[in-house]
């Protein structure tokens, strides 16, 4: 598989200040009705974790986030892993996926894996 020319990561979120805090309190109180788990497994309370920001740095590939209210993917189901590869954009980690990881090192694993 072609190293992609970017990843896309679109979170099950809007964006925004206030609406970052009203997740944050969501993912405290009620972390199992969160609606999206890019979001609960990349980011802490408050920020992204420091694992993933640095894993992220890493890679030798732009990456772009979205939010729902702010993605031009609107056929897609959040949250995804998407990536371009000669101006074609392919999911590459789907919401049924991303749901069942759980973990920032299973994301990071299944990161891995699809992209060699």
């Amino acid at each position: 598989m072609a190293t992609p020319d970017r990843l896309i990561f679109v979170y099950n979120a809007d964006g925004g200040l206030v609406q970052a805090f009203l997740d944050s309190v969501h993912k405290t109180l009620s972390p199992a009705t969160y609606p999206c788990s890019l979001c609960a497994i990349t980011y802490g309370s408050l920020r992204m974790h420091p694992q993933w920001r640095k894993w992220l740095k890493a890679l030798a590939i732009p990456v772009v986030f979205y939010h729902k209210d702010d993605t031009p993917y609107k056929d897609v189901t959040l949250p995804a892993v998407l990536c371009e590869r000669g101006g074609q954009i392919e999911t590459l980690l789907d919401a049924a996926t991303l749901d069942r990881l759980g973990t920032l090192d299973a994301l990071i694993a299944a990161m891995e894996a699809r992209l060699g």
